[in-house]
């Protein structure tokens, strides 16, 4: 049974491309209309399916994916090697905005008549430490954009209240200690990793992160520990702490989805086993 004695949460990995399975799995949820939780935290592109899941727009997800993300005017290698960026966000945000808005009065009227709780994460690029925002109609578009901006792969440096950050996982990649730190008893992660995937550091990444960003030394110092915390999220998510109950939601160890996969065939196939996934979970579930 849930515990009615804390919240219960929704948390969801970022990842690029291969959030497609949260999509999925996201997908199934809204289809169902499966939604016993109380708090919802999202990072990247976590952040942004979970931002069309709570709008009732259960297709954008993936249509988005189709229409816009397999482009070369979002992702273009060509020309980031030229100087500009690996994904195009301004594009992307422009596009989405125009074509494919988010029901913004519907996912707000939701949150607050249901009393729930959407967090976006952000790093701060002066104090190295995520942050958890709060959005609202007029900030949604651009905390999303700030917590999908991956640094190097997007070259401009965006703002919060005149504070400079950027992309949420490098501080807080799968936010669930911070959902148990809100309150939350009963967890529900959505990853885009299988469930025993472990972080490596890497030298040559650090080396060129601290480089392109010697001028924050204390997100350089997170960047380098990324791997070591997202190592403990992992850890914590198997081994939650007494009177804690968290469910994880993984991919299997074969899906051959990376940060900017382009090929429909492997997203496709990804999206509908997060479908089948989430179908799975809806039955077993104690949550109502």
């Amino acid at each position: 049974m849930n515990n009615k004695n804390g919240k219960s949460a929704l948390v969801v990995e970022g990842g690029g491309m291969r959030c497609i399975f949260a999509a999925g799995v996201l997908h199934s949820f809204g289809k169902a209309g499966f939604d016993p939780f109380d708090l919802y935290i999202g990072v990247s592109a976590g952040a942004c399916h979970l931002a069309s899941h709570l709008a009732g727009q259960h297709d954008r997800n993936f249509d988005i994916t189709l229409r816009y993300s397999m482009t070369s005017d979002f992702i273009n290698p060509w020309r980031f090697l030229r100087g500009g960026h690996l994904m195009d966000l301004d594009w992307m945000w422009e596009q989405t905005i125009r074509n494919y808005c988010l029901d913004l009065a519907y996912l707000f009227e939701k949150l607050r008549s249901q009393n729930k709780e959407y967090l976006i994460v952000v790093t701060s690029m002066e104090s190295g430490q995520a942050v958890y925002l709060h959005p609202d109609e007029n900030m949604l578009a651009h905390y999303l954009k700030v917590s999908s901006s991956l640094p190097v792969l997007y070259r401009n440096i965006l703002e919060i209240d005149n504070e400079k950050a950027t992309d949420g996982g490098i501080a807080d990649a799968i936010p669930v200690r911070e959902a148990c730190r809100c309150g939350a008893t009963d967890i529900t992660v959505i990853r885009s990793r299988s469930a025993g995937y472990v972080k490596k550091h890497s030298r040559l990444a650090a080396a060129i992160f601290s480089l392109y960003f010697r001028k924050y030394p204390r997100l350089v110092e997170k960047f380098r520990k990324r791997a070591e915390n997202y190592n403990a999220s992992v850890e914590f998510i198997h081994s939650p702490p007494e009177g804690v109950r968290i469910t994880e939601i993984a991919p299997p160890d074969n899906t051959a989805i990376g940060r900017t996969t382009k090929n429909e065939t492997p997203l496709r196939a990804a999206y509908e086993t997060g479908i089948d996934y989430g179908n799975k979970f809806i039955k077993t579930s104690q949550l109502k």
